[in-house]
């Protein structure tokens, strides 16, 4: 499944550089074709003879080759590739593709790379763990690009913890795993929707919730990056699509959001409704700005459309329907009843209660539960990676 796949492989300083030629021959051995571009200070952990024997390419350092005149195009080297892996990855590096420097070959070829990224971070426990690391690695995740989390291990200082580069074979299936899920949404149209709504009370305020948009985003993203054509209808968010594909629709509030769904449901072959929508909202607006008093002030709310379960009635026979249930008690009982009651096919239940999950925060942590009763329980992970889970599952289910 890599055959013929053209793979720039960009190797930093790292100790881990060690284990490059074992992964260079698994990629060859698959059929890919492997160009390595080294930063300079990598060549001191693996010679550049070797990892040219091995790919059948000569290795590219400098954006200037002095033996034969020749220019090393680094826009060339981003348009040619199906595919860029940064392997290993040091902190060095990692800083310099997070905030956009470009000192070296590696590093403008990245930024010139219209592929999918890959990155393999390799360092010392307490430099992975440092908050300008955990901050760098979610700023390439926000860009996109597809985080291969280090493995816990004994690491060159001594030290045990987080920080070994994934094993060569386990970089190699995550690859192959991209490319067999890269068109497997072709020709589908699909509707995502994500964020809150904001319900207004007077010109300057508005009743809300804590939802970022980053996990419909995210599952919008997947979509796209796998062949799908992506309408994505969003509520109040800074977030942007990290896919120029994707039809972005901006609403507020809850009626705005109703009559986007209204609009794009139909022709929908998949829909996944992780928005927070408002279940209610301020009877009376009012048209000044509200002053303040000593005295109490009441609100009355009137409820808003359902509408997840509007389009659960809508639903015809060849259309795939998800939501999220958001539950602090009777998790699962509540989910499946939320499930019936709205004609879903899949439901993703998620808690406010369990750490480092729900609203405001880069991870989540999600239980899938299908029409049929079938469940399935993920562990915590960063939302682009829960994002994939999702999709697969919605891919097995409608395959």
């Amino acid at each position: 499944m890599l055959k013929d796949k053209k793979i720039v492989l960009g190797i930093s300083g790292s100790i881990a550089a060690y284990k490059i030629p074992a992964l260079i021959r698994l990629l060859v051995k698959e059929g890919a074709l492997v160009q390595v571009v080294m930063t300079p200070a990598a060549r001191d952990f693996v010679t550049p003879l070797t990892l040219a024997t091995l790919s059948g390419h000569p290795v590219l350092t400098e954006p200037f080759n002095h033996e034969n005149g020749e220019w090393n195009s680094h826009v060339e080297l981003g348009l040619w590739a199906d595919l860029m892996l940064m392997a290993p990855l040091s902190a060095n590096t990692l800083g310099k593709m997070a905030n956009g420097i470009a000192d070296n070959l590696l590093l403008t070829t990245y930024l010139s790379a219209k592929c999918p990224v890959f990155f393999a971070p390799a360092m010392d426990l307490d430099m992975y763990k440092h908050p300008s690391t955990s901050e760098n690695i979610k700023k390439l995740v926000d860009f996109g690009y597809h985080f291969i989390s280090p493995a816990e291990g004994e690491l060159a200082s001594g030290l045990c913890g987080e920080g070994r580069m994934e094993e060569p074979e386990n970089i190699v299936q995550i690859v192959k795993e991209h490319f067999v899920r890269e068109w497997d949404f072709a020709g589908k149209k699909i509707m995502v929707t994500a964020g809150p709504t904001h319900e207004a009370i007077d010109p300057v305020r508005f009743i809300g919730n804590h939802s970022s948009g980053l996990m419909g985003f995210a599952i919008a993203n997947e979509f796209a990056e796998r062949g799908g054509e992506v309408t994505l209808v969003t509520g109040p968010t800074a977030l942007n699509s990290n896919d120029e594909s994707i039809r972005r629709i901006d609403v507020v509030n809850a009626r705005d959001m109703h009559d986007a769904c209204k609009l794009h449901f139909d022709d929908a072959d998949i829909v996944v409704m992780t928005a927070a929508v408002a279940d209610f909202t301020p009877e009376n607006v009012a048209d000044e700005k509200i002053k303040k008093s000593d005295e109490e002030m009441t609100i009355k709310l009137k409820p808003t459309v359902d509408i997840l379960s509007e389009m659960g009635k809508k639903k015809s026979d060849g259309q795939f329907l998800a939501g999220f249930a958001l539950e602090t008690e009777n998790l699962i009982a509540n989910a499946e009843g939320k499930l019936k009651r709205k004609n879903l096919d899949l439901i993703v239940l998620n808690s406010p209660r369990d750490a480092g999950a729900a609203f405001g925060v880069e991870t989540n942590k999600v239980t899938l539960i299908t029409k049929k009763g079938e469940m399935t329980e993920l562990e915590l992970k960063l939302k682009h990676d829960v994002a994939i889970d999702i999709v697969d599952k919605i891919r097995e289910l409608t395959n």
